[in-house]
Protein backbone atom coordinates (compact mmCIF):
# COMPACT_ATOMS: atom_id res chain seq x y z
CA UNK A 1 0.00 0.00 0.00
CA UNK A 2 1.09 3.58 -0.33
CA UNK A 3 1.43 5.59 2.35
CA UNK A 4 1.55 9.44 3.15
CA UNK A 5 3.79 10.45 5.74
CA UNK A 6 4.39 14.40 6.42
CA UNK A 7 7.40 15.91 8.02
CA UNK A 8 8.47 19.22 8.70
CA UNK A 9 6.03 20.85 6.30
CA UNK A 10 6.72 17.76 3.27
CA UNK A 11 4.15 15.17 2.44
CA UNK A 12 6.10 12.55 0.77
CA UNK A 13 3.92 9.14 -0.24
CA UNK A 14 6.08 5.82 -0.08
CA UNK A 15 5.39 2.42 -0.48
CA UNK A 16 4.63 0.64 3.12
CA UNK A 17 3.75 -1.97 4.80
CA UNK A 18 1.14 -1.95 7.81
CA UNK A 19 1.36 -5.08 10.20
CA UNK A 20 -0.87 -5.06 13.41
CA UNK A 21 -0.94 -1.23 13.69
CA UNK A 22 2.80 -0.32 12.88
CA UNK A 23 3.68 0.86 9.60
CA UNK A 24 6.91 -0.83 8.10
CA UNK A 25 9.09 1.09 5.72
CA UNK A 26 12.13 -0.13 3.74
CA UNK A 27 14.70 1.81 3.70
CA UNK A 28 14.46 3.43 -0.05
CA UNK A 29 10.64 4.78 1.45
CA UNK A 30 12.30 5.88 4.54
CA UNK A 31 14.98 7.65 2.90
CA UNK A 32 12.31 9.17 0.07
CA UNK A 33 9.92 10.74 2.90
CA UNK A 34 12.23 11.55 5.76
CA UNK A 35 15.33 11.69 4.40
CA UNK A 36 17.23 9.68 7.32
CA UNK A 37 19.49 6.47 6.14
CA UNK A 38 20.77 3.87 8.81
CA UNK A 39 24.61 3.60 8.47
CA UNK A 40 27.02 1.91 11.80
CA UNK A 41 24.01 1.82 13.90
CA UNK A 42 23.38 5.60 13.46
CA UNK A 43 20.59 7.26 11.84
CA UNK A 44 21.78 10.08 9.94
CA UNK A 45 20.19 12.62 7.31
CA UNK A 46 21.93 15.41 5.80
CA UNK A 47 22.35 17.55 8.58
CA UNK A 48 23.36 14.96 12.35
CA UNK A 49 23.36 11.86 13.18
CA UNK A 50 21.28 9.54 15.96
CA UNK A 51 22.79 6.81 17.98
CA UNK A 52 20.46 4.19 18.07
CA UNK A 53 19.66 2.93 21.25
CA UNK A 54 21.33 -0.13 22.41
CA UNK A 55 19.51 -3.34 21.18
CA UNK A 56 17.66 -1.38 19.34
CA UNK A 57 16.36 -3.81 15.89
CA UNK A 58 15.94 -0.62 13.73
CA UNK A 59 16.19 -1.59 10.37
CA UNK A 60 16.82 -5.16 10.72
CA UNK A 61 16.43 -6.93 7.40
CA UNK A 62 16.45 -4.08 5.44
CA UNK A 63 12.73 -2.83 7.42
CA UNK A 64 12.12 0.02 9.51
CA UNK A 65 9.32 0.65 12.01
CA UNK A 66 8.18 4.21 11.99
CA UNK A 67 6.92 3.85 15.31
CA UNK A 68 10.90 2.83 16.27
CA UNK A 69 12.07 5.57 13.74
CA UNK A 70 10.66 8.64 15.62
CA UNK A 71 11.41 7.17 18.88
CA UNK A 72 14.76 7.14 18.28
CA UNK A 73 14.44 10.59 17.04
CA UNK A 74 12.42 11.69 19.99
CA UNK A 75 9.82 12.77 17.89
CA UNK A 76 5.85 12.48 18.33
CA UNK A 77 4.06 10.44 15.63
CA UNK A 78 0.55 10.88 14.44
CA UNK A 79 -0.34 7.83 12.56
CA UNK A 80 -3.64 6.51 11.30
CA UNK A 81 -2.47 2.94 10.00
CA UNK A 82 -6.37 2.85 8.41
CA UNK A 83 -6.18 5.34 6.03
CA UNK A 84 -2.34 5.08 5.68
CA UNK A 85 -1.46 8.54 6.66
CA UNK A 86 1.58 9.40 9.55
CA UNK A 87 2.48 13.38 10.72
CA UNK A 88 6.32 13.31 12.70
CA UNK A 89 6.09 16.06 14.83
CA UNK A 90 9.35 18.44 16.24
CA UNK A 91 11.19 16.85 18.79
CA UNK A 92 11.38 17.95 22.20
CA UNK A 93 14.57 19.61 22.49
CA UNK A 94 13.33 22.23 19.32
CA UNK A 95 10.06 22.26 21.15
CA UNK A 96 12.43 23.79 23.93
CA UNK A 97 14.41 25.96 21.92
CA UNK A 98 11.60 27.58 20.43
CA UNK A 99 9.56 28.07 23.74
CA UNK A 100 12.77 29.41 24.54
CA UNK A 101 13.71 32.19 22.65
CA UNK A 102 9.77 33.56 24.10
CA UNK A 103 9.19 34.26 19.90
CA UNK A 104 5.68 33.17 18.48
CA UNK A 105 5.71 31.28 15.51
CA UNK A 106 4.76 33.62 12.54
CA UNK A 107 0.98 33.02 11.29
CA UNK A 108 -1.74 35.04 9.02
CA UNK A 109 -5.00 35.35 10.05
CA UNK A 110 -7.84 37.45 9.14
CA UNK A 111 -9.68 40.09 11.37
CA UNK A 112 -14.09 40.38 11.08
CA UNK A 113 -13.93 42.23 8.42
CA UNK A 114 -11.65 39.96 6.50
CA UNK A 115 -8.58 41.86 6.55
CA UNK A 116 -5.21 39.27 6.90
CA UNK A 117 -2.64 40.45 10.17
CA UNK A 118 0.40 38.93 10.08
CA UNK A 119 1.79 38.43 14.40
CA UNK A 120 5.46 39.36 12.67
CA UNK A 121 3.68 43.23 11.66
CA UNK A 122 3.28 43.33 15.08
CA UNK A 123 6.74 42.63 16.42
CA UNK A 124 7.51 44.99 19.14
CA UNK A 125 4.24 46.01 20.02
CA UNK A 126 2.14 44.30 22.86
CA UNK A 127 -0.93 42.50 21.28
CA UNK A 128 -3.95 40.47 23.00
CA UNK A 129 -5.10 37.34 20.98
CA UNK A 130 -8.15 35.79 22.25
CA UNK A 131 -8.75 32.20 20.91
CA UNK A 132 -12.10 30.13 20.95
CA UNK A 133 -12.70 26.69 20.39
CA UNK A 134 -16.64 25.40 20.62
CA UNK A 135 -15.48 21.96 22.14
Amino acid sequence: MTFTLIDQGRVGTVPASVEGGRVRLSADALRAALGWELHDATLCNDAMCVPLPAGSRLGEGGVFDLGEVAATLDRPLALDADEGAAYLGVSAGERAQALGSLIAPDFTLPDLAGRPHTLSSYRGKKILLVAWASW
